[in-house]
């Protein structure tokens, strides 16, 4: 029997208003935007923290070569987490990682673009 290639797991992405009623339900959310961008605003809730997915360097960006480390050193295995950015584009990245690395299922990390009510 042929080897069938392991599924890419799926990052599934929730709106400001889903992600609001989540964080108030317990997830935690974790912001993949540089730390000056999370500096100058961010979610303002108890449950927020910064992780930097990629790092504006003078060659471009770059993908934090110890993001996991850092996000494995501050999430337990049972936690629940949105993760955001800007755009959504660093968070659907770093979601993807993020499941692909740990075994957590689609219900426990979540993406979602910038936290600004529409």
């Amino acid at each position: 029997m042929d080897a069938q290639p392991s599924k890419a797991p799926e990052v599934v992405t929730i709106d400001v208003h889903a992600a609001k009623l989540l964080i108030t339900s317990g997830h935690r959310y974790l912001d993949v935007r540089t730390e000056e961008m999370f500096k100058k605003g961010h979610v303002d809730v108890e449950n927020a923290f910064n992780i930097p997915y990629l790092f504006n360097t003078p060659e471009g960006r770059v993908k934090n070569p110890k993001f996991m480390e850092q996000v494995l050193s501050v999430c337990k295995p049972d936690d629940h987490l949105i993760v955001g950015c800007g755009s959504g584009c660093r968070s659907v990245s770093a979601t993807a990682d993020l499941l692909k690395a740990i075994s957590l299922s689609w219900d426990q990390i979540i993406s979602s673009s910038l936290w600004t009510e529409p």
